[in-house]
C-alpha cells in the first residue's frame, strides 16, 4: 500500500503545490470507506464521482481522476496489483511521465535511476547558468552527466520547494534569497534607486516657504 500511495501522491502532485497535494492525500486516507480504505482495491471500488470530490483541490482533478482509475485497473491486471518496478513500466501508466517515474522509482523502490526534472528544476538550473537547455528531459540528461548520483534524489525536492516559495516563475523574491544576497545567483532580479523630486510648501513665521524634497524609490527590474 505504501508504494501504491506513493504513486498516487506523485500523480496528484503534477502542477499542484505540495501543501495542496498533502490535503488531497489526507482526504483519501481518511475518507475512502472500509473495508479497503486507501488501497488499490479501495480505488478500484470507489465511484469516479466520489474520487473526484476527494481530490478536487488539486489541479486538473478531472483528468487525474480518470488517470488514477485507469492506472488502478492496469496495476490489477498487468502488474500483479503492485506498481511497476521499471521506468518503462511506470511511464506506461496513464498520466505518468519521465519525471514522475524517476521520482517514484526513488521513493517507492529506493532506486535512483534518474533525476526527476520538472519545470522548477529546469527553470532554476538554467537561471543559475548551470546549462542552457530547451526542456526538462534535456535538463535531466545534462544534470545526470555531472551531478553525483547520491544527489539525484534530493535535488528535485530542494528546487521544487524553492521554486514554489522564493524563486517564483513570476515575481521572484530575490530579496529573500540567500544566494542573491551573497551575489551567487546570476539571474537575481536587479534593483535600482530612483530619486523622485517633489516640491512642498510650509509656513514659517507667517510666510509660505517652498522647499524641495527628495524621495528614494526602489524599483525592481526583472529580465524576461
Amino acid at each position: 500500500d505504501q508504494r501504491f500511495q506513493t504513486l498516487i501522491a506523485l500523480m496528484l502532485s503534477s502542477q499542484t503545490r505540495d501543501t495542496t497535494t498533502a490535503l488531497a492525500m489526507t482526504s483519501l486516507q481518511t475518507s475512502l470507506p472500509p473495508p479497503y480504505g486507501f488501497t488499490l482495491e479501495g480505488i478500484l471500488a470507489v465511484q469516479p464521482e466520489t474520487l473526484n470530490t476527494l481530490i478536487h483541490t488539486v489541479g486538473f482533478h478531472n483528468n487525474k481522476t480518470r488517470y488514477i482509475k485507469s492506472t488502478a485497473l492496469l496495476l490489477k491486471s498487468n502488474f500483479n496489483s503492485d506498481i511497476p518496478d521499471t521506468i518503462e513500466g511506470l511511464i506506461s501508466l496513464p498520466g505518468v511521465g519521465p519525471k514522475m517515474a524517476y521520482l517514484c522509482m526513488s521513493a517507492a523502490w529506493g532506486r535512483d535511476e534518474g533525476i526527476g526534472v520538472d519545470v522548477h528544476v529546469h527553470r532554476i538550473t538554467n537561471l543559475w547558468g548551470w546549462h542552457r537547455t530547451g526542456g526538462p528531459e534535456e535538463t535531466r540528461k545534462v544534470l545526470e552527466a555531472w551531478l553525483p548520483r547520491e544527489r539525484w534524489h534530493e535535488i528535485n525536492g530542494l528546487l521544487v520547494g524553492f521554486g514554489q516559495t522564493v524563486c517564483l516563475p513570476v515575481g521572484r523574491r530575490c530579496g529573500e534569497c540567500t544566494l542573491s544576497a551573497r551575489g551567487l545567483c546570476p539571474g537575481a532580479v536587479a534593483q535600482k534607486e530612483t530619486v523622485v523630486k517633489r516640491k512642498r510648501a510650509k509656513v514659517e513665521k507667517g510666510e509660505e516657504v517652498k522647499e524641495e524634497v527628495e524621495d528614494v524609490v526602489v524599483v525592481k527590474e526583472e529580465d524576461g
